[in-house]
């Protein structure tokens, strides 16, 4: 064996017994079901009733607050439009995600920084329900803070 190589042989040894370790590893975690669970599916459901938000005037355009933070309130805003959509099944939604995310944060400990996030109201901008732009944050949004 030629000496020059000795350290690369040594390196593709360790590799191989650490692939060989790390497949012989098992987890005693439980598995996570298939069918994903809290908040995030609620969420997509919210995004998927508001729709496009289409609206032909400012007066179909209304914000809802979307989440919980540990001190209370919405963690963001979403624009919606009242044009095709009378908002009872997205406030029932909004209402089901809340209740999860406040789950969530009580079982994860969390905190917050208790500020108030400011309802920036909706216009309707090239047929589609907007947040008016606020100071808050890059386009028009409030920072999503916790």
């Amino acid at each position: 064996m030629n000496p020059l190589n000795l350290p690369r042989t040594f390196a593709r040894l360790a590799g191989l017994a650490l692939l060989l370790a790390s497949s012989a590893c098992r987890s005693d975690a439980p598995q996570v079901p298939s069918t994903a669970t809290g908040s995030a599916p609620v969420l997509a459901r919210i995004e998927a009733e508001r729709g496009a938000a289409a609206c032909d005037t400012d007066d179909q355009c209304h914000t809802i607050g979307v989440g919980h933070k540990a001190c209370g309130g919405p963690e963001r805003y979403l624009a919606w439009s009242s044009k095709n959509n009378d908002g009872t099944r997205l406030r029932a939604l909004v209402a089901e995600h809340a209740a999860a995310r406040q789950a969530e944060d009580t079982k994860k400990g969390m905190m917050s920084t208790c500020s108030v996030v400011p309802d920036p109201g909706a216009t309707c901008a090239a047929g589609q329900c907007v947040l008016r732009a606020t100071n808050n944050g890059p386009g028009g949004m409030a920072p999503v803070a916790r």
